[in-house]
């Protein structure tokens, strides 16, 4: 078995929530696992320049029309948001929180995040409804809230973010595979056709 393939994203992102459902499948069919890794596009964009699609003209009308049209095609779950975008701090910590005792849980967890914001178009940007949604996957509320203000925790999503910038992720989803980087959910097939063949 090769090197797990490692999975940035931001709960933010739509793409990034398109490339969850399907980033597993993929690497178990080349048995592959997948290091998911949620990172702060804010973060990022102090280095790119970039905004937030959404806060610039004409890509933000396209990203509304192009995720709905993603969304029929793959048959995923998708309710737009009414916050839009939202901060993933507190899903981020929550994740990297769990992932230092349970690295399966912390996935199931980002799952239900992200399938929360981009499946039924809640806002997950208040620690509160993170604690709730973590609960509701039988993590235990108040340990939950009381991670997401552990110090460790803050140091631990900064520092994955910082190491993501270091590894020249710049957007959302950004997937490494054996140091090949592919970058955006529209690259899946690619990383597919990657592991088949070895590369090119």
């Amino acid at each position: 078995m090769g090197a797990p393939i490692d999975f940035y994203f931001d709960f933010a992102s739509p793409y990034g929530y398109f490339a969850s459902l399907r980033i597993d499948a993929i690497a178990a069919r080349h048995g592959r696992t997948v290091a998911w890794r949620p990172i702060l596009l804010g973060a990022v964009f102090k280095v790119t320049g970039m905004k937030p699609n959404m806060q610039q003209p004409l890509r933000g009308d396209y990203l509304k029309h192009d995720v709905h049209r993603i969304a029929r095609r793959s048959g995923a779950p998708f309710t737009w948001p009414a916050a839009m975008p939202i901060l993933g701090v507190s899903a981020s910590r929550a994740f990297w929180w769990l992932e230092g005792r349970d690295p399966a849980a912390a996935r199931r967890l980002a799952g239900a995040l992200y399938h929360a914001h981009w499946g039924e178009g809640r806002d997950i940007s208040a620690a509160e409804a993170v604690v709730e949604i973590a609960a509701s996957q039988g993590l235990d509320a108040a340990e939950v809230a009381a991670a997401l203000q552990d110090p460790a925790v803050k140091d631990r999503l900064r520092q994955e973010t910082d190491r993501a910038i270091e590894r020249g992720v710049f957007g959302a989803p950004f997937i490494i595979v054996d140091g090949e980087p592919f970058w955006g959910s529209d690259r899946l097939d690619m990383v597919d056709a990657w592991l088949e063949s070895g590369g090119w």
